[in-house]
């Protein structure tokens, strides 16, 4: 029951713009005939001798509707930052992306991307890719639209051109890449500090870590390692 009144009340802020009015929808004519006062007859409404409908104090109602715009807008924000809104993916890469956008946006999840195919020029490259950075510094819309294909670049964490043997290897404001190890490439994350492993062979990925093959038709290999992020306290 209670479920059903305040969902009453949210629906009474929705289709009133102010309180006046709808206190001026539970007045009827007869009332206003009898009274000869529109205002007194507003006041008995919001004590409840009158009117058809449900009893909703002022501060309620403007409680509810600061609420609900707080809603509208929180739900606007999130349409606007992230690439992903509102958008229905076949590829199992990009619907694994959306997923994790708005997590990556707000730090909550450090994700590294590892992804195997061939360039343009038809040559095998492999490397990973900070998500999160590569969010923060280029335009999505491209990749989540279909226009472009996700892929690593030498600026990446890691990159590795099969063909020409050329390789790379960067830092980024979220991870540091140890390259020089004994368990193969380590990335450490710079606000935890903590180690993501990405050797296959490995039993696991590292605290907070978690390791997602995600089977693609037009990508020869990819896996995600999503890192939470702990800060110190």
């Amino acid at each position: 029951m209670e479920d059903e009144g305040s969902a009453g009340a949210d629906n009474i802020v929705t289709e009133f713009a102010t309180y006046e009015d709808f206190l001026d929808s539970q007045i009827t004519s007869l009332d206003l005939y009898y009274l000869e006062d529109e205002e007194l007859a507003r006041q008995l409404v919001e004590l409840g001798y009158r009117g058809s409908g449900e009893v909703l104090k002022r501060e309620e109602f403007e409680a509810r509707k600061a609420a609900a715009e707080a809603s509208r807008l929180l739900k606007r924000s999130q349409q606007k930052t992230l690439s992903s809104w509102g958008k229905t993916f076949k590829s199992p890469l990009l619907t694994a992306l959306a997923q994790r956008e708005e997590g990556n946006r707000s730090g909550k999840l450090t994700t590294i991307i590892f992804i195997r195919d061939k360039n343009s020029r038809k040559q095998e490259i492999s490397g990973y890719i900070d998500y999160a950075h590569r969010l923060k510094t280029e335009d999505f819309e491209t990749y989540f639209g279909g226009k472009k294909r996700l892929l690593p670049r030498s600026t990446d964490l890691s990159f590795y051109n099969w063909e020409t043997q050329t390789a790379t290897s960067n830092p980024t404001p979220n991870y540091q890449v140890i390259a020089e190890n004994a368990s193969g490439l380590l990335f450490k994350n710079k606000r935890d500090r903590k180690i993501v492993n990405v050797d296959p062979k490995a039993t696991s990925p590292g605290d907070n870590s978690t390791r997602t093959q995600i089977d693609c038709e037009n990508y020869i290999q990819v896996v995600i390692y999503d890192h939470i992020t702990r800060r110190k306290t």
